[in-house]
């Protein structure tokens, strides 16, 4: 009987390492199952950013791409902006003369086309008036002087210089003289 018994307990320990063998190797299989779901997640997770990062990119790059195109020629607009003031000078004073008629309307096609022409490119004015409310923002205050009424104290009494942009961007404010 005791040859019996070994056999059984034998057969018992061997069924009994079979199934911890075959436990452990369930075990193994399902941790390295689990790992290479981590490591796909993880992977993906890395993709996903890279990829959220790449379209950031783009998006900004073109955003630049599009100001830089804006205002490429603000350096031009900003060396015409004086010969404009001149030929508004000129304008007024040409006004006038009564006799340089001929004149005045030459003076006055070559300045309109080249208004027009800057206007194309994106130029454009700031439209200042005498009694506008004074803004920090958008003007620049070149004096203050006594307002001549009531109503134009902290307001706009002259135009000096006047203001221009391109596109939005502001490329010269306009010169005022604030009441006081």
């Amino acid at each position: 009987m005791s040859k019996a018994k070994d056999k059984k307990e034998t057969t018992i320990e061997d069924q009994v390492e079979s199934n911890e063998t075959q436990q452990t190797v369930d075990v193994e299989e399902l941790s390295i199952e689990d790992q290479l779901k981590g490591e796909l997640s993880q992977e993906k997770d890395k993709f996903l950013r890279l990829f959220a990062e790449f379209e950031n990119y783009k998006k900004r790059t073109s955003k630049e791409r599009i100001e830089l195109f804006k205002t490429a020629n603000k350096d031009v607009m900003i060396s015409m902006l004086p010969i404009l003031d001149d030929f508004e000078r000129a304008l007024m004073h040409i006004e006038d003369d009564k006799e340089a008629e001929e004149l005045r309307k030459g003076v006055v096609l070559i300045y309109q086309k080249l208004l027009n022409t800057l206007e194309q490119k994106g130029l454009s004015k700031m439209e200042v008036e005498q009694g506008d409310v004074f803004d920090a923002e958008i003007h620049q205050a070149i004096t203050q002087t006594p307002a001549p009424t009531d109503d134009l104290k902290g307001k706009i009494i002259d135009v000096l210089e006047k203001g221009y942009k391109l596109g939005d961007t502001v490329i010269r404010f306009p010169k005022v003289v604030i009441g006081q």
